[in-house]
């Protein structure tokens, strides 16, 4: 996107009223001079408006002291004083000229500027013999000329800055706004790659892990348990149905397999009811309170801590019993997974699934709790507001 300086969003008005000046100044020649001069004059004061249009136009607003302003400038010297020579009311198209000087060159260079503008008409007047009243009458005349072309061109060349700034603060917002909109960009495609690895830890590497164990306990049973070879496989299968759909619904941006059309505490009961047949261990589930349906964030999280809890269980606590507790209370809601394996010491695990699901509680304001020691077991407490 291009930004245009305020200068640039005022210049037809400019021009307006340099060609309002340039018009009035040839009107005037033609009227009060003889033909002969008049003609001449009027010709050579037209010639500034091609002089403007090819040099000067290019030049107004934009950096001062270049070398094509001085270049413009001198033709302006040339083609006005020729025009006064000519004829003196030619000396009127000042008012236009003089205040662009100020626009192209700094203020000192500009005063210099109006001085050489002055110089022919000045010549020309004090070489016909004026008597003192016509001198007054000319000072007058020059000194409204340079005081209104510097008062003018001043506050043209304090536009044209404040218009510089402007711009330059402009682009320098939009460049941060675009720097901004990149890392917003890059962080949100970041926070989506971490929020989709917690899912497929929760979800499918877990599964493929049970399954996984499913199989080889299978391979264990074939030919002395067939039955029981049966029942793990059937257990794989069906770990390997839910894997799929909770593939599915990653996929689809959908809510997670075990909360689809069920509740929380149903979705923990299945959990805990399936870590019992897959390993065969005493495991207990509690549900106290009043079951109510909490915000989906609220029950991803308790859901994911179940499934992360029960998943460590299974994988490495060597448990024969694990309890399971969900209590709704009024203010909150707390899932509790006890087991009574081998433990492990919590400062120094750096494990994926337990920094994930902290993560997790901490995103809608609630609380993770992780107790155990080596040889004693394993508490982890998840308390979410309601």
């Amino acid at each position: 996107m291009t930004t245009k300086d305020a200068w640039e969003w005022g210049l037809g008005r400019w021009e307006a009223y340099f060609g309002l000046v340039l018009v009035s100044t040839v009107i005037y020649v033609l009227a009060t001079e003889p033909v002969g001069r008049s003609a001449v004059a009027a010709a050579v004061l037209l010639a500034l408006l091609p002089w403007y249009l090819l040099l000067g136009r290019r030049l107004l607003g934009h950096e001062q002291a270049g070398p094509m302003s001085y270049v413009y400038i001198g033709g302006m010297v040339v083609l006005s004083g020729s025009a006064a020579l000519a004829a003196p009311e030619s000396s009127l198209v000042l008012f236009a000229a003089s205040p662009q000087c100020f626009m192209l060159v700094r203020w000192q260079e500009s005063l210099v500027a109006l001085i050489l503008l002055n110089a022919v008409p000045a010549t020309r007047f004090l070489d016909s013999d004026p008597d003192a009243g016509s001198i007054a009458s000319f000072v007058l005349w020059t000194v409204v000329v340079i005081g209104f072309s510097t008062f003018f061109g001043i506050w043209i060349e304090r536009i044209i800055a404040q218009s510089t700034d402007r711009r330059n603060l402009i682009q320098q917002l939009e460049t941060t706004r675009a720097e901004l909109a990149e890392v917003s960009r890059e962080a949100g495609v970041m926070a989506e790659r971490e929020r989709m690895a917690a899912e497929i830890h929760d979800t499918l590497a877990q599964g493929f892990t049970s399954i996984l164990m499913l199989l080889q306990a299978a391979d264990a049973y074939v030919g002395r348990a067939p039955e029981e070879a049966r029942r793990q496989l059937g257990l794989a299968a069906r770990t390997a149905r839910e894997n799929l759909a909770e593939a599915r619904a990653l996929v689809a941006a959908l809510p997670p397999a075990p909360l689809g059309g069920s509740s929380l505490d149903e979705a923990v009961g299945r959990l805990t009811e399936r870590i019992r047949e897959e390993l065969g261990m005493a495991a207990d589930y509690t549900l106290t309170g009043e079951p109510r349906r909490l915000t989906a964030r609220a029950e991803v999280v308790l859901l994911r801590a179940a499934q992360e809890g029960l998943a460590n269980v299974r994988k490495h606590a060597k448990a024969d019993r694990v309890e399971v507790r969900l209590a709704y209370a009024a203010e909150s809601v707390r899932l509790e997974i006890r087991d009574d394996g081998v433990g492990f010491s919590p400062g120094t695990a750096r494990g994926f699934g337990l920094l994930g699901m902290r993560e997790r509680v901490g995103q809608v304001g609630g609380t993770l709790d992780v107790r155990s020691e080596p040889g004693a077991g394993t508490a982890v407490a998840v308390e979410v507001p309601a």
